[in-house]
């Protein structure tokens, strides 16, 4: 889902699919002042700065376990 679309939902849904609310804006910002920062080379991404932001959220919120370090590791 592009962030176009989920921008359309319902702010409880927003928050069921990406697990943040209002800091969304917040990283966008953040992210494109980072990206203005850096310098430019290469080729320019396929994905917006919203969409990217998005899909790393739809990730991370999906796969919990990844974030997540074993207390006491099997043997």
């Amino acid at each position: 889902m592009k962030y176009w679309q989920a921008k359309k939902l319902p702010s409880t849904e927003f928050k069921r699919m990406t697990g943040v609310k209002k800091t969304f804006g917040v990283m966008v910002r953040l992210v494109k002042y980072k990206e203005r920062q850096k310098k430019k080379s290469g080729r320019p991404p396929k994905l917006r700065i919203e969409d990217q932001i998005l899909l790393t959220l739809q990730y991370l919120s999906g796969h919990l376990t990844i974030l997540r370090k074993p207390q006491n590791p099997c043997p």
